[in-house]
C-alpha cells in the first residue's frame, strides 16, 4: 500500500524508525567507535539545570564515514534536587514518579568513555557542557555535532531540528527521549545526503576534523557593534573566554582576511588581537 500511494507523486510516506544493530557490514578496513549522546534536562541553563536522562548509543564506523553496527545502548534517570518543571514533562514525557529514586553513575558512564573515539550529539553544544559538569571524562575526548557540521541547507532542508531532518529522510519515532533521539541521529547520519550523495557522517567528520579560530574583538569600540554584528560577530554575554566581547569563529584559511579586517575596520590600525585555537577537543565546551 505505502508503494502504490508514493507510486502516484501525490504522497510520501514516513515510516516507524527502527532501531537497526547491523547498518552496513564491515570489510576488513579500520574502524573506529564513536558515541552518540543525549540528554534531557530540567532546563537550558548549565549552571542552575540538572540532567534527568542520559542515554548513549556506541557505534563503529570507518575513517570513510560509513557507519557499520551499533553497540549496547545506556539509558539512565536522574532525579534532580527539585521537582521537574511542568514545561520540561509536556515536552519529555519525563515526570517526577519516572526518575524517583534514580541516579546516573558515574562509573557506568565513564566506562562507556574509555572505549569511545568520538563523541556525538545533535547539539554539542548543549549535550557537552552539561556532561563536562557531570563528568571531567568528557573534556577529554573529540566532539562532533549532527546539527551544525552538516550543512543541512545546503542539501535542501529548511530546518536542522532532529524530528525535522529524520522526517526528510522518510521516518517518524517517539521524539524528545534521549535514547529514541540517539538512535535517530545515527540512521540518518548513516545515509547520503539528498543533493551531494555524500554520506551525512562523513561530511561531519570531515568538518569536524577542520581546526578554527575564535576571534575576539576585544575593547571594539561600541558605536561599530553593527559593523561586527554584519560580520557575524556575537557577544560573548555569558563572560566565558578571554573577556566578554565580540567573537567569531572562522576556520584556519580564513583567519588572516579576519585580523585585516578588524585592524581595518575596527581599530585603524595593527593590533594585538586574542583568539583562541579551535579543534574537536574543545569545540562546543564551556571551556572555549
Amino acid at each position: 500500500m505505502a508503494i502504490e500511494l508514493e507510486a502516484t507523486g501525490d504522497y510520501r510516506v514516513l515510516r516507524r524508525l527502527v532501531p537497526r544493530r547491523l547498518l552496513t557490514p564491515a570489510h576488513g578496513a579500520p574502524t573506529r567507535t564513536g558515541l552518540f549522546v543525549d540528554v534531557e534536562t530540567t532546563g537550558l541553563d548549565p549552571t542552575r539545570h540538572e540532567i534527568i536522562e542520559l542515554a548513549m548509543v556506541p557505534f563503529t564506523y570507518g575513517l570513510d564515514g560509513v557507519i557499520h553496527e551499533t553497540g549496547e545502548p545506556f539509558q539512565s534517570f536522574n532525579q534532580p534536587s527539585s521537582p521537574i518543571p511542568a514545561e520540561i514533562t509536556a515536552l519529555t514525557g519525563i515526570d517526577d514518579a519516572m526518575v524517583a529514586g534514580k541516579s546516573i553513575s558515574t562509573d557506568d558512564v565513564d566506562a562507556y568513555l574509555a572505549k569511545a573515539d568520538f563523541i556525538l550529539a545533535h547539539n554539542a553544544g548543549f549535550d557537552r557542557q552539561f556532561l563536562e559538569r557531570f563528568s571531567p571524562s568528557f573534556e577529554h575526548k573529540p566532539w562532533g555535532c549532527s546539527n551544525v557540521q552538516v550543512n543541512w541547507k545546503e542539501e535542501g532542508y529548511e530546518g536542522t531540528r532532529l524530528g525535522y531532518l529524520v522526517a526528510g529522510a522518510g521516518y517518524f519515532y517517539d521524539r524528545h527521549r534521549a535514547l529514541n533521539d540517539c538512535y535517530a541521529a545515527i540512521e540518518l547520519l548513516a545515509k547520503p545526503l539528498p543533493k551531494s550523495g555524500v554520506l551525512a557522517f562523513a561530511r561531519l567528520l570531515e568538518t569536524a576534523r577542520n581546526p578554527a579560530w575564535r576571534i575576539f574583538a576585544a575593547y571594539a569600540p561600541f558605536d561599530l557593534k553593527d559593523v561586527l554584528r554584519e560580520r557575524g560577530y556575537r557577544w560573548n554575554a555569558d563572560g566565558q573566554g578571554p573577556l566578554r566581547a565580540w567573537f567569531r569563529d572562522v576556520l584556519e584559511v580564513d583567519r588572516p582576511a579576519e585580523i585585516a579586517f578588524l585592524e581595518k575596520a575596527i581599530y585603524g590600525r595593527e593590533a594585538d588581537i586574542p583568539m583562541r585555537r579551535i579543534d574537536a577537543y574543545n569545540r562546543f565546551s564551556a571551556r572555549i
